[in-house]
């Protein structure tokens, strides 16, 4: 990370208008320490199209968001959408819900608004990978795609495609929120591959089919890794039977798939587990394209789809994002 400072052209501080509404006094208190710090434009924008209105006519000042994480990704796909990322880092003061402030949580944004900006003013510029998709949306942290619902799980709300919530306005559920959704598939997907829980998919890195649409597949995760410019490929596979085993399907994810691969293979200590479970494959790659049926995917700030085919690409090293020094 290079070191920040004040920036030269000054801030230009974007105010989201659900901050200001949920937590004013957090806004407030972030206000002043950047005027006291730094020459500093406040924009208090009411809608998103004020918002964008106001990032577009920056000039040389340097973006900082006051937000949650839906704010921060609305920020950086407007400025990818420009072509603008390579100009300067964008700052977040992280404002609103703890389930909300997950991105920014992963990302290593302190989440109180104090350190956040102070952070803006003295900290250094991280450079990291952004993976961008087929329609130019953009993603900070990862996408998962989690198996279709059996029926309404437990926790989930009619229409989120059965994926878990934050269960309470903790950083510790936000935490575990994170992790399911980008670590490991989520509760229950290594049980639904035996009972039909999956989609017919055809997974692809650099290429490399990884698994097609004859083999059930429970759950695709997809995330970057910062500063090496490839993506974390990890694909479940439905559970294994006597007879999948040895069918000889001529699947794109049959054996070796996870270690010979031309995607960049980092094979994990599921890969290739027995008929008990669904086989894990992980590879490194720098783009991904998932195919088949219908799926819904998870991201940075909510569920999207249903979609039947999606591709991200990897850009290494894409946008600056400041945070606060390594002591």
């Amino acid at each position: 990370m290079s070191h920040a400072g004040a920036p030269v052209g000054g801030l230009l501080v974007l105010v989201d208008p659900v901050a200001r509404r949920l937590d004013g006094e957090s806004v407030r208190i972030a206000k002043d320490v950047l005027s006291a710090g730094a020459a500093a434009k406040i924009c208090l924008p009411d809608s998103q199209e004020e918002f964008a209105r106001a990032l577009a006519r920056r000039g040389h000042r340097q973006p900082v968001i006051v937000g949650d994480d839906r704010a921060l990704v609305r920020a950086v796909g407007l400025l990818h959408r420009e072509r603008a990322l390579s100009e300067g880092a964008v700052s977040l003061i992280p404002v609103g819900p703890a389930g909300s402030l997950v991105l920014a949580l992963q990302l290593g944004v302190p989440l109180s608004a104090v350190s956040a900006a102070r952070a803006v003013l003295d900290g250094a510029v991280g450079m990291r990978d952004l993976l961008v998709d087929d329609s130019d949306g953009v993603v900070l942290g990862g996408i998962g795609i989690p198996p279709p619902p059996a029926g309404a799980a437990a926790g989930s709300r009619p229409g989120s495609g059965g994926v878990p919530r934050p269960a309470g306005p903790s950083v510790w559920n936000a935490y575990r929120s994170l992790v399911r959704t980008f670590a490991r598939p989520p509760a229950g997907a290594s049980s639904a591959g035996g009972s039909g829980g999956g989609h017919r998919l055809r997974v692809e890195a650099d290429g490399v089919v990884l698994a097609d649409v004859d083999r059930m597949v429970e759950g695709v995760t997809v995330s970057a890794r910062e500063g090496d410019g490839l993506a974390d490929v990890l694909v479940r596979m439905g559970a294994v039977t006597a007879v999948g085993l040895g069918s000889g399907s001529g699947s794109g994810a049959g054996p070796g798939a996870g270690s010979d691969s031309g995607a960049g293979s980092d094979a994990g200590p599921g890969s290739g587990s027995g008929s008990g479970s669904g086989r894990v494959v992980r590879v490194r790659a720098s783009a991904v394209t998932v195919s088949g049926e219908d799926f819904r995917y998870r991201s940075d700030v909510g569920i999207t789809g249903p979609v039947r085919r999606r591709t991200w690409t990897l850009h290494p090293g894409a946008w600056g994002l400041t945070l606060p020094l390594q002591r």
